[in-house]
């Protein structure tokens, strides 16, 4: 994985109130610490709100969810305790509403479905495979897919989950024979040049837990030839 994680001098915030901190993760961040002892994404974030607020000590931030190393777009976190179970709770529910966007190379057959499959993980390789049915230790997965955009060598789809499980959409895109560009894990035939893959969380809404207020939230794409074709996508 490309070692361009991101800092303090180039995050990119896109929604910050006292509650909520939004922000757009590039491809190789890793949202949380894990084995490889690089530095998450959460600490940049804390460094942030340190420095843009001079708080002295520790600075308090909740992970609310996670998005794949080599994913870009929206990922929210919660500056407070209190609003922390608040935002857990509307993920649950299924009150916060993410859609993705992805590049595909051979379209799906249908122009817009729902995909729904049975996927079981493999720590091993970490892994999911899809499954037309139930199989011991497998969960049901579902999500909403439409093709958006053609363009000359790829196909851009818009994906809504109903489930949020582990690698769904590169799973679910790629046992209809869609795997996502630069996805060697689930079938792509070679990799992005960023070790990237071309999958974005795009749009995110949901209603203030605080302030009661709806908040709608756009990410800007990655900075590349083939996503910046796919801006104006009607």
């Amino acid at each position: 994985m490309s070692k361009t994680f991101s800092n303090k001098n180039n995050l990119q915030v896109l929604f910050e109130d006292n509650h909520i901190i939004v922000v757009n993760k590039r491809a190789g961040d890793i949202v949380q610490g894990d084995k490889t002892g690089d530095k998450p994404l959460s600490d940049v974030v804390k460094e942030y709100i340190k420095n843009k607020y001079n708080k002295p000590g520790n600075v308090y931030l909740g992970t609310v969810h996670r998005l794949d190393r080599p994913t870009t777009g929206l990922v929210i976190f919660a500056k407070t305790s209190k609003v922390l179970p608040r935002l857990n709770k509307l993920f649950l529910s299924k009150e916060i509403k993410k859609t993705y966007w992805a590049l595909v190379k051979n379209a799906p057959t249908k122009k817009e479905d729902t995909l729904i499959n049975w996927l079981k993980k493999n720590p091993k390789n970490n892994k999911s495979s899809a499954y037309s049915k139930e199989i011991k230790d497998s969960k049901k997965a579902i999500l909403h897919y439409k093709l958006i955009k053609t363009l000359d060598n790829y196909y851009l789809l818009e994906i809504n989950l109903e489930t949020g499980r582990h690698h769904q959409i590169r799973s679910q895109l790629s046992n209809i024979g869609s795997p996502i560009k630069g996805d060697l894990k689930y079938g792509f035939d070679r990799s992005n040049k960023d070790s990237s893959i071309s999958l974005h969380a795009r749009y995110i809404s949901f209603i203030h837990p605080v302030k009661k207020e709806p908040i709608n939230i756009e990410a800007p794409l990655p900075n590349d030839t083939i996503w910046n074709a796919c801006i104006n996508y009607t």
